[in-house]
């Protein structure tokens, strides 16, 4: 588990093919390695690695065919800057909201705007995440923890801080540039309790139109 709130920018390093997927070497930038041990989780752009090998400036980590087919480490070169942050620990401080550090799915800048020192970033979701996108809600961007200023269908809206863009990679984001979104862990799990005693049949993944309306929960 996560928090969101990231602790270094590292960059990918090299990336080699091996046995059909990819190991992949992230140099940890200013990152403290020093209570990282083999086997330990670090979250690159929200993407939950483990730590093979600790050559000392940074990770070796495994990247599996289902993570490079349903996120956006896909566009990751050698040289990518990439956000960090170790598993939290139960001393640590939940600074943001809990993040898994599993990617739901993979969204796009649609506009950059300065607001003020901000800057205002519109973002566009999968369909299928809308559902779990709320007004004020969490939600988290290349593992950066955000709020949701404003929703639009598919699309949301973030200001984003100085600070927040100095200490991350989202000073780099313009317009189509492909991001990780994982939405807030309890929208998932209340639209599991929602479900009930249908949860147990089979396909009953997530709440359909059809069962809102069926259950009151849509209205005229």
């Amino acid at each position: 588990m996560f928090t969101g709130i990231i602790e270094a920018i590292g960059s990918i390093r090299a990336m080699t093919p091996k046995g059909g997927d990819v190991r992949v070497y992230v140099a940890t930038g200013k990152l403290d390695l020093g209570d990282v041990k083999l086997g330990d989780s670090i979250a690159v752009n929200g993407i939950c690695l483990t730590a093979v090998e600790l050559p000392g400036d940074g990770f070796w980590a495994d990247v599996s065919r289902e993570t490079l087919a349903r996120t956006a480490f896909v566009d990751l070169k050698p040289g990518s800057a990439v956000n960090l942050e170790k598993a939290l620990t139960p001393t640590s401080r939940l600074g943001g909201h809990l993040v898994s550090g599993h990617v739901d799915g993979v969204g796009e800048i649609v506009s950059r705007a300065d607001n003020a020192r901000a800057v205002h970033f519109r973002v566009r979701a999968p369909r299928e995440l809308a559902k779990y996108i709320a007004h004020k809600g969490s939600i988290t961007v290349d593992g950066t923890s955000l709020t949701v200023n404003a929703v639009d269908g598919a699309e949301f809206e973030l200001t984003i801080v100085p600070h927040t863009l100095a200490e991350t990679i989202m000073v780099d984001y313009q317009a189509g540039r492909k991001v990780n979104l994982e939405v807030d862990l309890l929208a998932r799990y209340l639209e599991r309790l929602l479900l009930g005693d249908k949860a147990a049949e089979p396909k009953a993944s997530g709440l359909t139109e059809s069962f809102l309306a069926e259950h009151g929960y849509l209205k005229n």
